[in-house]
């Protein structure tokens, strides 16, 4: 018999291809063979998913520095790990828009007052938003976009500083996207919890952005295996050259906007 999936030759009493890995399928898809894949997947506590999510807490080095030397088996992949944190996104979304509009155009209107009562132009509040949807229709994108900026510049203070680990910009890449995979099923899993017992919006968001900042200074630290002082000093660096990235990226796409007439045909 075949491999279904890379059709290598294999024996008929095989469980598993020896060249790719996969697993024979011997039988029809039923009710009971998802369930049982379900499970295997997501809902047993040997499962990789419950695995690579807790050790992202408990031992984040472990699973990341894994992943770059090898480890390819014992954790989730680190791109399927992001889809299913995307999955989880949009379970947010779809939950918040469903059960939660009241608290969220509550918390909205209190971000309208803010702006509304500031004559300064250079308002921290002043936004031109219609609601929070306009913010988590396209939330999946944000965090798709940001990753490359995060690890560009955690790779260009790896570079210049050479800590413990001297990682290229793809294991780089690696690195946030678990980190970011992470941190979207966390905002996911908190936001509908703390919404459930009626926590203003506004509110959830700050406490969860403050878990975040320290989740991510917690895992360059044990990535890298730096002491506190330098772990701080690595974090730091890394956050103000996320900001120059950025403020350098907002300036090219500002130029590039005024350059094809973007700014008069708003005006028109």
């Amino acid at each position: 018999m075949q491999c279904k999936n890379c059709h290598t030759t294999i024996e008929a009493n095989q469980n598993f291809c020896f060249e790719c890995g996969a697993r024979t399928i011997r039988n029809r898809l039923r009710p009971m063979v998802l369930i049982k894949q379900i499970n295997e997947q997501f809902l047993s506590i040997d499962n990789k998913f419950l695995k690579t999510f807790i050790d992202l807490f408990k031992k984040p080095e472990e699973v990341i520095n894994g992943y770059i030397d090898g480890t390819r088996k014992k954790y989730i992949d680190v791109l399927q790990y992001f889809a299913i944190a995307l999955t989880l996104v949009g379970i947010q979304v779809f939950l918040m828009d469903s059960f939660f509009t009241e608290e969220l155009n509550s918390s909205f209107e209190t971000l309208k007052s803010l702006e509304s009562n500031s004559n300064s132009k250079n308002n921290p509040f002043n936004i031109n938003l219609e609601s929070f949807d306009d913010i988590n229709r396209y939330q999946s994108l944000l965090y798709v976009l940001t990753i490359p900026i995060y690890a560009l510049a955690s790779w260009l203070v790896n570079f210049i500083i050479k800590p413990n680990f001297n990682y290229n910009f793809t294991e780089h890449m690696v690195l946030n996207i678990y980190y970011y995979a992470q941190v979207i099923i966390i905002t996911a899993l908190l936001s509908i919890i703390f919404l459930c017992f009626g926590l203003d919006y506004l509110v959830i968001s700050g406490v969860v952005s403050l878990l975040i900042f320290i989740y991510h200074f917690y895992t360059l630290k044990k990535v890298f295996k730096l002491d506190l002082w330098n772990g701080i000093a690595f974090y730091l660096l890394v956050m103000v050259v996320f900001g120059l990235i950025g403020f350098v990226i907002a300036i090219i796409l500002l130029l590039i906007a005024f350059f094809f007439g973007f700014f008069d045909a708003i005006k028109k």
